[in-house]
């Protein structure tokens, strides 16, 4: 296990990791900085776990449509009998499904910091 410093919105958080997903973490952790800065440029700072609630809620309104984007994907390609098609909705969903697993699990890291 790997332990990687986050800086979020001026404060650090020590998250470990698995070995060699510290540069992954990393980009995840700059990706909900972004969203956290978004919020505080346009609400202020209206107290720190409040930001990362709104931050968890933005990302996972991008996810949510981006699992609707795939949806609407599928039944419009549904008659498809494309082999290369149906491993590409597969390889898509494992990626969202990876990404969904990933942020339940910095979210819960940073709520036990």
């Amino acid at each position: 296990m790997s332990q990687v410093e986050l800086v979020i919105n001026g404060r650090t958080y020590a998250v470990t990791c698995d070995d060699g997903q510290e540069e992954h973490l990393r980009k995840l952790g700059g990706f909900l900085s972004s969203r956290v800065e978004e919020l505080v440029g346009s609400i202020g700072q209206v107290g720190e776990a409040r930001l990362m609630l709104m931050a968890g809620l933005m990302v996972a309104d991008e996810l949510s449509d981006a699992y609707g984007e795939l949806e609407e994907m599928r039944q419009n390609g549904g008659g498809s009998t494309s082999q290369s098609g149906a491993e590409d909705e597969n390889q898509a969903l494992e990626m969202l499904d990876s990404v969904a697993e990933r942020i339940e699990a910095i979210a819960a890291r940073l709520e036990e910091a």
